[in-house]
């Protein structure tokens, strides 16, 4: 156990917390800021507005005067650019515009709608121009595209923050579920390790059972129970290992375990099985990993069961696929429950852990890169599992 976490200093899981709570903070600090920064420069261009409409009033004075134009006066005029605004008449006639489209400035709806949403974002501010016929002018004016950018920043930063948050839980989730995997690893490896000792004595007495006047053919069903229970112990000894595959008779394989169950099934349960009597079909497969689907799968057709009926195990193949199809005559399964019941933990035993076929759906979709799925069921009349493998052609 102690190799099995060995390794570097990890985290906490509070550590991460608090990491996550510092971020935030940090991220709610910067929001603070940048809105205040915002809140800064809107002040200032609004000044930069006023300033530059009394410098344009002050210049209309001069040249109107035929006075010396102050050149200070007419650089503030000259400069202020970066600011997007609309000069009309007091009949809201256009009279000039800096940095609105053209096509807005040729299109009157456009125009007013493009006035109303600058009338939103500033009081318009009324400048008196002596060079013209009227001296009253308007200017509606809007945000810079600097502005513009600090307003639009905090919500750049909340979708930052919120795809930070999401991973960040993701992660840590994932942590932990990776942690609880490591336990349940460690619990089945150290299982197969107890079991060990306790087999092996079984294994001495089996032999000597056989040296003395009794049942030979109930020490070989004892023989074949031990048999079954080395493989079990090898299946749990396997978790957490790299899965190894290798290209086996499939009809073989589906059919020791159909052999095994055959003499251990209630007397009013039939269990037929095509495999034997048909072509081998090959894939690449992983053999005791394999075999504790078949086993789950016949587990859940026996309790769907209960005591009486029949199971089917058939083989099909084709040029490309291997289908495994195992029916039953149980209860059946309500069609909202068909991709439910692979979930870990979902299950409708009084008794039971949830765990079989969720495993099984692992060891076939994970490992052995096919398809386990519901092919067909019906309440009352039976289901009908379905594995499709990648055939092997040598």
């Amino acid at each position: 156990m102690a190799k099995l976490f060995g390794g570097g200093k990890k985290i906490s899981f509070r550590s991460r917390i608090s990491i996550l709570i510092i971020g935030l903070i940090l991220a709610v600090m910067s929001l603070i800021y940048t809105n205040y920064l915002a809140d800064v420069l809107r002040e200032k261009e609004q000044n930069d507005v006023r300033l530059w409409v009394a410098a344009m009033e002050r210049v209309s004075r001069e040249a109107f005067g035929n006075y010396h134009v102050d050149p200070l006066i007419s650089h503030i005029v000259s400069t202020q650019n970066n600011i997007p605004f609309i000069i009309t008449d007091e009949n809201l006639n256009l009279i000039m515009s800096n940095r609105i489209p053209e096509e807005i400035l040729n299109d009157p709806e456009k125009l007013r709608r493009k006035r109303n949403e600058l009338i939103e974002e500033n009081t318009p501010r009324t400048v008196r121009l002596m060079w013209s016929g009227s001296h009253s002018h308007i200017i509606f004016y809007g945000k810079s595209q600097l502005l513009t950018a600090l307003y639009y920043f905090p919500y750049v930063q909340w979708l930052i923050i919120a795809i930070f948050i999401i991973f960040t839980y993701i992660a840590l989730q994932s942590t932990k579920q990776d942690e609880q995997n490591r336990v349940w690893i460690g619990l089945a490896k150290e299982t197969a390790h107890q079991l060990g000792t306790p087999i092996s004595s079984l294994l001495g007495w089996v032999e000597y059972l056989r040296n003395m006047e009794v049942d030979k053919t109930a020490v070989d069903e004892m023989n074949k129970d031990l048999s079954h229970l080395m493989k079990i112990v090898d299946r749990f000894s396997k978790i957490g290992s790299e899965t190894v595959l290798t290209v086996n008779n499939v009809n073989e394989v589906v059919g020791e375990t159909v052999m095994y169950f055959r003499h251990r099934i209630p007397r009013n349960v039939s269990l037929s099985y095509n495999g034997l009597a048909m072509a081998p079909v090959k894939a690449n497969i992983n053999v005791a990993l394999f075999e504790w689907v078949v086993e789950n799968l016949l587990k859940n057709a026996l309790d769907a069961m209960q005591g009486k009926g029949e199971i089917d195990v058939n083989i099909a193949a084709n040029d490309k696929s291997v289908m495994i199809d195992v029916s039953d005559t149980g209860k059946g399964i309500p069609k909202n429950n068909w991709k439910s019941i692979f979930e870990p933990g979902f299950t409708t035993k009084t008794r039971g852990w949830g765990l079989g076929l969720s495993l099984s759906h692992r060891i076939v979709e994970d490992y052995h890169h096919g398809r386990i799925f519901v092919a067909k069921s019906e309440v009352g009349h039976g289901t009908t599992f379905r594995i499709i493998l990648k055939r092997v052609i040598e």
